[in-house]
């Protein structure tokens, strides 16, 4: 996969989580060609933060590849006790279901990435940044709108025309790709994905029954390699085929 080369050298605000989506797509576009001038994450009071822990080694680990990289930690938990609601920010179970179920959307925080990306395209002009990297990806249009390309690119026209004197745009490399397939660039870019936390449980291990765990153990399954950051992988795969079956058969 390539991007477009008139944009390489292009100084990026990266938005990484944590996660593995948007770890794989910090080392995508370092190897791109592009420069990342500082690397976003945010503490909005999730109930897994513990992804925070996560993404500094994350960071550590592409800074001991290649380049020396900030790390700007953002703190707004004050902001998501306002929006506090669902499951992840708010007081509900996380539902034990595929990650396409309708049972899902209890996950979502609202307007999350749209503040996300905001504070980014301000912070892209204080450094002298114009791009904006957002690891969204296919796998979650289902569940997620905001992860959808239609509007991915409604908000890049409004940031762009937001900031007309010092324009900035969004660059999302995965908007058109699965798990599955990001997973495979992971693997093929040689990601520290075992450095990577999806679980939104955000205990001690990952609990291999929420949607985010079900839907990263179907993306390694499918290309038919061990999960590095699951210590009990035949337990993985009971847990995700345990949980499809049940959900077939419900469909059904």
């Amino acid at each position: 996969m390539s991007l477009d080369s008139s944009l390489k050298k292009e100084k990026i605000v990266a938005i990484i989580s944590g996660g593995l989506d948007s770890t794989v797509m910090l080392w995508f576009l370092h190897l791109q060609g592009y420069h990342i001038s500082e690397a976003l994450t945010f503490n909005y009071g999730q109930r897994h933060k513990k992804e925070i822990f996560y993404s500094k080694k994350i960071i550590s680990s592409f800074m001991k590849e290649f380049d020396s990289l900030r790390h700007n930690i953002i703190d707004l938990s004050s902001i998501g006790k306002e929006i506090s609601m669902g499951s992840i920010t708010g007081n509900e179970k996380v539902p034990q279901d595929m990650y396409d179920n309708e049972n899902q959307r209890i996950t979502i925080v609202p307007n999350r990435n749209m503040i996300f990306l905001s504070i980014a395209a301000g912070r892209a002009i204080t450094i002298g940044a114009n791009l904006i990297g957002y690891a969204a990806h296919a796998s979650d249009y289902s569940v997620y709108p905001d992860c959808r390309p239609e509007f991915i690119e409604q908000l890049d026209k409004a940031i762009y025309l937001g900031n007309l004197w010092n324009p900035v745009n969004i660059i999302a490399p995965f908007k058109n790709m699965t798990k599955t397939e990001i997973v495979k660039l992971g693997l093929e870019l040689n990601v520290p994905l075992e450095l990577t936390w999806s679980c939104y449980e955000g205990k001690k291990n990952p609990c291999l029954k929420c949607g985010t765990c079900l839907e990263r153990t179907e993306a390694f399954l499918l290309n038919q390699v061990e999960d590095p950051a699951v210590k009990d992988w035949d337990k993985a795969i009971n847990q995700y085929n345990q949980i499809k079956s049940k959900q077939e058969i419900d469909t059904n």
